[in-house]
């Protein structure tokens, strides 16, 4: 029997400090009227039953450890999907005091979905994106393999840490130039050689 997890992807959603515009539109996805359903797509609740982490808003000190529980609780093979320019690179917030960047800057991101706030037709195709990287993981696993060696966590340089009181070190998250991080998503624009839900919905029309 052809067994392929994208055939019934489980997905978990976290805001990590949006304004909820994006997480509006990723809910809308989920209603009848655009019906992510029809894919297979079953929303739930509990990191060890999801294959696919949706992340909306920006990384900050409080939220970097909740975003890494929760990646870190699901099983393999998995793909994280930043939901919204916010969760891609800090957006219009990455130059605030208390953002230390998008969610790649917590755990490694797979598929870089940009808007403000992201159109559900964007999040269908970021989970469809994400779903040809999960059957990659899993072949990659059949085979004996790590699946850590395909998308994002394949070229992740780590992200950022929190000092014993509790705050990231000076300069560890966006330089002070208002510049994402080399290598990281900038003004709405996936990293090179990176998959992004947008580019796949310009190349589907």
């Amino acid at each position: 029997m052809d067994h392929k997890m994208s055939r019934s992807p489980w997905v978990i959603h976290y805001d990590g400090s949006s304004c909820n515009g994006c997480d509006i539109e990723v809910l809308a996805s989920l209603t009848p009227l655009f019906d992510a359903e029809r894919f297979g797509v079953v929303n739930t609740g509990n990191p060890k039953h999801a294959d696919i982490f949706l992340v909306t808003g920006s990384v900050n000190a409080q939220n970097l450890p909740v975003v890494r529980q929760i990646y870190n609780q699901m099983l393999e093979p998995k793909c994280v999907v930043a939901c919204g320019i916010c969760a891609c690179s800090g957006g219009v917030f990455r130059d605030a005091y208390n953002v230390i960047g998008g969610v790649d800057r917590a755990i490694p991101v797979d598929v870089y979905a940009p808007g403000c706030a992201i159109r559900p037709e964007t999040v269908i195709d970021a989970i469809v994106e994400a779903c040809g990287i999960l059957d990659q993981k899993e072949a990659v696993m059949r085979a004996g393999g790590d699946p850590l060696t395909v998308g994002g966590a394949a070229t992740w340089d780590g992200g950022v840490e929190l000092g014993e009181d509790g705050f990231v070190a000076a300069g560890a998250g966006i330089d002070g130039a208002g510049d994402a991080p080399a290598g990281k998503p900038a003004a709405g624009d996936a990293p090179a050689g990176t998959p992004s839900a947008s580019v796949a919905a310009k190349e589907a029309e």
